[in-house]
């Protein structure tokens, strides 16, 4: 395994274990790094992880939380995320400063709107809790906007420590490689 695939390989593991930990720890309600793993993965790696991880921090926390009704449309919330993250990657490819940032921000605040009608339909759609008419699906969304809240901040913060730390951490290498290979002329 070449050092770079070494480096994905780590970097995924260390991600999956990061949300499904999170998960099992006591957070507010849907404040939660999968979205964002998803986003990064999908930006920073290779695109067949911008599947993997946020599924597999789901499988492997659900195993001990438990599996629910409706998780097909967290799953499949969480495959759109993906979905999003590469269309992100596509754009800030060549942006840099501000314009990125606005780019991930606004990128994070769909994801988080994404998850939201998906998840929430799959509630209302299960017939459990709100009657099965246009006044059932919106009380079922005006229900969860406190959920809402939570995710979007939970994505927010995940988003912005995540991304911000690896620009930090690859301008930090990319200047100490520059300064060693000067010294080294």
């Amino acid at each position: 395994m070449n050092n770079s695939k070494m480096t994905n390989f780590i970097i995924a593991a260390v991600l999956i274990l990061f949300a499904a930990f999170s998960r099992l720890i006591p957070h507010p309600m849907n404040f939660a790094p999968v979205a964002a793993i998803a986003l990064f993965a999908a930006v920073y790696m290779d695109k067949k992880y911008a599947f993997i991880l946020p599924i597999a921090a789901m499988l492997l926390s659900d195993i001990f939380i438990g599996f629910y009704a409706g998780i097909e449309w967290v799953y499949g919330a969480f495959a759109l995320v993906a979905f999003i993250g590469l269309w992100l990657k596509k754009r800030i490819e060549s942006k840099q400063g501000l314009g990125k940032a606005g780019y991930i921000a606004g990128t994070t605040l769909v994801s988080s709107i994404v998850f939201f009608l998906v998840t929430n339909f799959g509630v209302w759609l299960s017939g459990m809790f709100y009657e099965m008419n246009f006044k059932g699906l919106i009380e079922c969304y005006t229900m969860a906007i406190p959920f809402f809240r939570n995710s979007l901040g939970g994505d927010l913060f995940y988003v912005t420590a995540m991304f911000g730390i690896y620009e930090l951490v690859t301008r930090f290498v990319g200047t100490a490689e520059l300064k060693e290979a000067k010294i080294r002329k």
